[in-house]
């Protein structure tokens, strides 16, 4: 629900996100209360030393101060534990407890400071457990105060002032939002939205550069940020309890799901041949994508012997064999793609770890057992990936011979205009054609590098015409339809399973945020209940919950409190917003379209969703379509599957002679590989 009112501001919090908090500081208050009045009942009438008389006032007072913060935080925890997301009625006395228990600080602020200065002046002679209790008071006390103080912080609102009240809201609604008068209000606060996530984001990366380029990224990200939250008013629990929601509901609709139902969409390839010679090649490439990583991802990939197996050639100097750009003055990163791929030293034509904004890591060598030249490109490994990884707005990309529409992810598309230079003004693929002229170019990447090796491969096709390109994870919103289609005939992508990233575009995600609004507004049951089932959900699995709506069984006058409608969760009109009768696909509105290069290869777990930790996986791989990632799925693997030695042990999976558990450490003997 919108965020709670209180102190003459909207919070980052809503009157129903007191429960958790609440039930936490009664426990301890209701401890601290036990202890302190054990304390008391054992030594009454025997405070003899010399600040005794002091203790005892002290101790009696403490106890009249604990019991009526524990009468208020049992207010609190029930009032707030009422109604349901969408039905805050129940909860309109939240401000007027929190009024109260705000005011119980000031007492609890000023004992703790009379407490300090009794240990420290009066306590002599008396006995240890007494003062040892009174320090423990004291402690607590100054602990309680800090965390509250730290959690205000955390839940404070920049943007809090900056909302339309209640009774402006009331009077204008949101139809008279469209007026000059909201639409001024509504621009006003787009603007605020978006300097408080640009100084966000300098705080984020205040170790980075303030020069033009960074400016730059952090003003388009916020703006892309802030626009993309500007039209609703949820606070993060809401956020959370609707993604519980919504992966129990996608769960259901999968058990229903007829297993032997045939694919909806056709597969760009249904040559069997051409998947297996493609899932060889695939799996050979991800080898080299993997290692682009550098010593990082050799060490969280070899935790026992990676360190000790870097640490003999860390600080050997090589720079007389290859050309280092940036990086990597200790030579770990170059000694650990050493290890990764096997090839030698004068194997490789150019190693660049120079890492800025819209400039990622790659190098460039020759791939004897493919007879290829092959160009790695690194993934999301630093702040400055991050950045170029966010700035996701479009960018014309025209391409020579391509009709309609030509246009890609900005960060993705500087950085392969960066490379697509460096490799042509520099003469790094003439050098290495020069040596092997017999070989063709294949170019990998995965996840950021995915993303970039598509965009480099379209950019050097021209050039190039006979390019191989391989990207492993990469982003869903990527490039305009025109480009995927014409990047079919050379660019394969690999997805696992329920990948976020490959489903992450803008229209994806406001088709995400819209049930999520519709899951929140519908469910019948408390926040708190929400939460405890997802978690218990998500950690040991079991039924889906079936959640009925707030409409079920009852009449609308029926209900005794008022109802919030979907449509109150939202501060604006959007255009991105659709109706509940609407959930077929996602809604562009106003930002164009983005889609996953090439063909798609998507390789699925068989068998259970949930498995403990050492069973057996057997996978799947099929030729897929970008519409199958047209949404998010949610899912406790939607990270897990993105990771690099993920996709890489399910390629090794389907390729080899033996399968590989959900532990990486962990091998088989029997195979249970199918495609």
């Amino acid at each position: 629900m919108p965020g709670m009112v209180a102190f003459g501001r909207r919070w980052g919090i809503a009157s129903d996100d007191l429960v958790f908090p609440g039930s936490f500081e009664l426990f301890v208050r209701v401890l601290w209360w036990i202890g302190t009045l054990a304390l008391y009942t054992l030594h009454e009438g025997k405070f003899d030393c010399s600040g005794g008389r002091v203790l005892h006032s002290y101790l009696v007072v403490l106890l009249i101060l604990l019991a009526f913060i524990i009468l208020s935080l049992c207010a609190i925890v029930y009032v707030s534990a009422q109604g349901t997301i969408t039905n805050p009625g129940p909860r309109r006395s939240i401000p007027v407890l929190v009024y109260v228990r705000a005011m119980l600080y000031v007492p609890e602020l000023i004992w703790a400071i009379l407490g300090a200065i009794w240990v420290s002046d009066d306590s002599q002679g008396c006995q240890p457990a007494e003062v040892g209790a009174v320090i423990a008071a004291v402690v607590a006390s100054w602990i309680l105060l800090l965390s509250t103080g730290v959690g205000v912080l955390f839940v404070f609102d920049p943007l809090g002032s900056t909302h339309p009240g209640p009774q402006s809201q009331e009077l204008l609604g949101v139809r008279d939002l469209e007026s000059s008068q909201g639409s001024q209000l509504l621009s006003t606060a787009r603007s605020v939205a978006v300097r408080v996530w640009e100084s966000r984001l300098r705080l984020l990366c205040c170790c980075l550069p303030r020069d033009e380029s960074h400016r730059a990224a952090f003003s388009s990200i916020a703006q892309l940020v802030s626009g993309f939250f500007s039209d609703t008013d949820l606070v993060p629990s809401d956020i959370a309890a609707g993604l519980a929601l919504l992966h129990q509901e996608q769960d259901k609709m999968e058990q229903c799901r007829d297993p032997d139902e045939a694919l909806s969409h056709s597969p760009s390839s249904p040559i069997a041949e051409d998947l297996e010679a493609e899932l060889e090649k695939a799996t050979h490439c991800m080898q080299f994508a993997v290692a682009a990583y550098g010593w990082p991802m050799y060490v969280y990939s070899n935790p026992l012997t990676g360190a000790c197996r870097l640490s003999r050639d860390c600080c050997k100097t090589q720079s007389a064999e290859y050309d280092i750009v940036g990086g990597d003055n200790m030579g770990c990163h170059f000694s650990s793609v050493l290890h990764s791929t096997g090839l030698q030293y004068r194997d490789f034509i150019y190693v660049s770890f120079h890492n800025q904004i819209y400039e990622i890591p790659f190098f460039v060598a020759l791939d004897h057992k493919r007879a290829a030249v092959l160009v790695a490109i690194r993934g999301t490994l630093s702040l400055r990936d991050l950045l170029t990884d966010l700035s996701a707005d479009c960018e014309n990309l025209p391409v020579e011979g391509v009709s309609g529409a030509c246009y890609a992810h900005k960060g993705m598309s500087q950085a392969a205009s960066y490379i697509c230079k460096k490799l042509l003004n520099d003469g790094i693929l003439n050098q290495a054609f020069t040596i092997a002229p017999e070989y063709k170019l294949v170019i990998t990447g995965h996840s950021l590098g995915g993303g970039t090796a598509s965009l480099l491969a379209i950019l050097l096709r021209s050039s190039f015409p006979t390019l191989q390109c391989y990207a492993f994870s990469p982003p869903g919103g990527l490039m305009s339809k025109a480009l995927a289609d014409f990047s079919k005939e050379f660019v394969v992508s690999v997805v696992l399973g329920k990948d976020l990233v490959p489903r992450l575009s803008y229209p994806n995600m406001e088709d995400l945020k819209r049930r999520i609004l519709k899951m929140v507004s519908n469910c019948n049951k408390p926040k708190y209940r929400i939460l405890l089932q997802g978690c218990w959900y998500e950690l040991f699995g079991g039924e889906p919950d079936d959640f009925p709506t707030e409409m079920d069984n009852r009449r609308k006058e029926e209900l005794n409190q008022p109802l919030l409608g979907e449509e109150s969760l939202l501060i604006r009109s959007s255009s991105s917003y659709q109706g509940l009768a609407s959930e077929e696909s996602p809604v562009h509105g106003s930002h164009l379209p983005l889609y996953l290069p090439g063909r798609i290869l998507h390789i699925t777990e068989d068998g259970p969703a949930r498995r403990s930790c050492f069973s057996q996986v057997r996978y799947r791989v099929e030729w897929s379509s970008e519409t199958v990632f047209r949404s998010v799925l949610i899912s406790p693997r939607m990270m897990a599957d993105h990771m690099p030695d993920a996709v890489l042990l399910s390629l090794r999976s389907l390729t080899q002679d033996r399968p590989f558990n959900l532990c990486p450490s962990s091998l088989s003997n029997s195979h249970l590989n199918v495609i």
